[in-house]
């Protein structure tokens, strides 16, 4: 469905919406999805955006509308959801082990076109075992380590050999190599990833897909030619971490926490109805737990269950009853945090929208 389709009514969102509550404002989404279908065409390369940040269809199908050649899901359960909304090219980027996975995994497989990663032999054998009598073979990433000591192999030598492994590997074939890499640290991270493409090459594999992301690097990637796919998620919202490297700007961060204040204990703190069950406790070494909008001199200095703990300058706070909108540190934590959000253009309120691709944990 395209986003346009979404119209705003003539309610002004801020005294319909109660507290606390996702904002999400549309006219932001659009800006800045298509600003990243922009980044990912000048750097000539297949875009896959990471449907992690928003776990909305509609957002998925906008994505596709502008030019990407798939999603990245990160849970099977995740997967099952867009691909049942009509998306039909999904890279599952995470370790997928247990017979209950490896049999939904099969199933979505048969359904539309899904690859996955892998970082170890013991995931190898059991994407294999599970895929030995499929009727295609499942594409498989090996994933190397970009800085972040997550998931990933670190090691050249071991990268090529799990690729010979799953290429091996009945019912599987080698598709590439997957990073994802620390912020700060792309160039550092690509020239690992280019490194172990060309090691496969030369032990006489094909590495068809060479993919990096991340939101923070992306307005400075360039065109480079060991580089075919790129995915990016949080660009779709933006948030205080991609507003403090630089990534994006305050206008353009598209989701907020609408929070109300709740008490003001002393002259410089309030409390807001919005704690860390509304907010994302990631720091991301950023002080504090958000930003709030229109207020910079305020820090959300701490966070209890259904408290967010303010600090104002001195007889500056607001007052009890006053509604802030929070910009979270991480906005794709958000998203798992809410079955619903709320859409906005602008001042004014658009729909509530359930978040359809959250909850579970496979």
């Amino acid at each position: 469905m395209p986003l346009s389709n979404f119209k705003a009514t003539n309610i002004p969102w801020r005294s319909h919406i109660d507290t606390p509550s996702v904002v999400i404002d549309l006219d932001v989404v659009e800006r800045n999805l298509v600003r990243g279908a922009e980044l990912a065409r000048s750097m000539g390369v297949h875009f896959r955006p990471h449907i992690k940040t928003h776990k909305i269809p509609a957002f998925a199908q906008a994505q596709m509308m502008l030019g990407a050649r798939g999603i990245t899901a990160q849970k099977i359960s995740e997967a099952e959801v867009m691909a049942d909304a009509g998306i039909e090219d999904i890279l599952i980027s995470f370790n997928i082990l247990g017979q209950k996975k490896l049999d939904r995994l099969r199933a979505l497989a048969a359904r539309v076109n899904v690859q996955t990663v892998a970082d170890n032999p013991t995931v190898i054998e059991g994407l294999s075992a599970a895929f030995s009598t499929a009727a295609k073979p499942l594409g498989v990433l090996i994933e190397i380590d970009g800085g972040l000591s997550r998931c990933g192999v670190s090691d050249i030598e071991l990268a090529v050999a799990l690729a010979r492994k799953t290429e091996d590997a009945p019912g599987l074939t080698f598709a590439g190599f997957m990073v994802y890499p620390a912020p700060g640290a792309w160039w550092e991270a690509q020239h690992f990833l280019t490194s172990c493409g060309s090691a496969s090459s030369a032990a006489g594999l094909t590495p068809s897909v060479l993919s990096s992301g991340g939101s923070p690097d992306m307005p400075q990637v360039r065109a480079n030619e060991n580089l075919t796919e790129y995915r990016a998620g949080s660009y779709i919202y933006n948030d205080r971490s991609l507003v403090a490297c630089g990534a994006s700007d305050v206008r353009d961060c598209a989701l907020t926490v609408f929070t109300t204040v709740v008490s003001t204990p002393t002259a410089s703190r309030a409390i807001t109805d919005a704690g860390s069950k509304s907010l994302s406790s990631d720091l991301f070494g950023l002080e504090g737990y958000g930003m709030v909008r229109d207020r910079p001199d305020a820090t959300v200095f701490a966070l209890s269950e259904e408290h967010g703990h303010l600090r104002f300058p001195e007889n500056k706070r607001p007052n009890v009853g006053e509604q802030l909108c929070i910009i979270p540190n991480h906005a794709c934590v958000i998203s798992n945090l809410v079955d619903h959000v709320q859409f906005v253009r602008g001042e004014f309120w658009v729909c509530e929208q359930r978040v359809e691709a959250r909850g579970t944990v496979l």
